[in-house]
């Protein structure tokens, strides 16, 4: 069975086939610039070259055409027809209490993923007309809605609601929500492989570090904690978001720079982060070149991304009780041997103990185990998929 996997954003759409015999990805690519003079097709077929095909896209309904004619092209295509695509998964961002696991899209769904674009405006109506046009130009193929809140549901009530007036959660559902549920969901179900163990019987904090970082807490292969909030603003700091702050600082700014709240609304998301400390980049690998050339924001940028990941990490570990795991994934999480380090430096005490070898020799693509030998929790670099794991749930659906 092969898996059309599908993340529609408001002008771009990312695309992969998958083989779901043997979870290989025949293709993938991305339209950019949709509905904007100028739009491309970058198309990479498995084993061939990447195409890129300049075409004006008006809409998302001409991307997924694009996309569909790439894939069955005699020259670079992978299938030789679309009834080859048996199903189609959705990656949709916010499913808010609705949905607590990935769902057959129906009018009903569609109806209740408009209800939670207030609580994700720029993503869930681009969502949902990467649906829509899917739907039109797949009639009768199955499509699968795969939410990035979903897998944080389980979540206790003391750990997602914030200390408001209970009105507000009633009238507005104001609480944690928490994101990059399908890449924590498909590493724990990753670690739990590699320790040998069942889902059920492990806990682990799941770390994804990216220019959006989020890290979570898994008991049985469950959420049951997570640093994002009632938006992707909140936790620890990232590439250009602030992460946790004072909420007070917001009107602080607002009456100091004569700002509107949409002005800082737009500092804390864009303009703040390791980006606004060092001044140099959102870019990691940028920011350690400049930490080496004697940049001492950068240093501290680092220093405290670090640090606020260490501190959610310690958190986690005491609402745990015990872990036998911390997992790091994402593009700094998999390949920044020095922060994976400098996050766990000084846990000794807590049974956290780094193989420095073994860190520094961690493969990029590469599961790997870079914990000293004898160390009471583990330490564990997986790569994330989060493709493949809406490919997974798709097919759980279809099948």
């Amino acid at each position: 069975m092969k898996i059309l996997v599908i993340n529609a954003g408001s002008s771009s759409l990312k695309y992969q086939l998958i083989d779901m015999e043997n979870e290989s990805v025949l293709a993938k690519g991305l339209c950019e610039r949709i509905g904007i003079e100028g739009s491309k097709l970058n198309h990479t077929p498995q084993g061939g070259e990447k195409v890129v095909i300049a075409k004006d896209m008006k809409d998302h309904s001409d991307a997924i055409r694009m996309v569909l004619d790439a894939l069955t092209d005699k020259n670079h295509g992978v299938i030789a027809s679309m009834d080859e695509i048996s199903a189609v998964g959705h990656r949709v961002v916010h499913g808010g209490e609705i949905f607590n696991k990935s769902v057959v899209i129906n009018d009903e769904v569609k109806a209740a993923v408009e209800k939670c674009i207030p609580l994700a405006p720029l993503h869930n109506p681009a969502n949902l007309i990467g649906i829509a046009a899917c739907e039109k130009a797949m009639p009768g193929v199955p499509q699968v809605g795969v939410f990035d809140t979903a897998f944080h549901q389980t979540m206790p009530q003391a750990a997602y609601m914030y200390a408001l007036p209970y009105d507000l959660y009633d009238k507005y559902k104001i609480r944690k929500y928490g994101f990059h549920g399908t890449s924590h969901k498909y590493v724990a179900q990753e670690a739990a492989k590699m320790l040998g163990k069942k889902q059920e019987d492990i806990k682990i904090i799941t770390c994804h570090l990216g220019n959006g970082s989020s890290i979570t807490a898994v008991d049985g292969g469950k959420s049951v904690d997570t640093s994002m909030g009632f938006t992707p603003l909140a936790g620890v700091c990232m590439g250009t978001r602030s992460g946790d702050i004072d909420p007070a600082i917001v009107k602080f700014i607002a009456d100091q720079e004569g700002k509107s709240l949409e002005d800082v609304d737009k500092i804390l998301n864009k303009e703040s982060g390791v980006f606004g400390i060092s001044g140099v980049s959102s870019d990691f690998r940028d920011l350690e070149a400049a930490q080496n050339n004697g940049c001492e924001k950068s240093k501290l940028a680092l220093d405290m991304f670090a640090y606020s990941v260490k501190k959610y990490v310690g958190t986690y570990m005491a609402t745990l009780g015990n872990v036998d795991a911390i997992i790091f994934t994402a593009g700094i999480g998999e390949n920044t041997a020095i922060m994976r380090k400098a996050i766990l430096d000084n846990m000794e005490g807590f049974g956290v103990e780094v193989d420095d070898a073994k860190n520094e020799k961690a493969i990029r693509g590469a599961q790997m185990d870079i914990s000293v030998d004898g160390s009471k929790v583990r330490i564990l670099v997986i790569p994330t998929n989060e493709e493949l794991m809406i490919a997974k749930e798709t097919l759980e659906l279809v099948k």
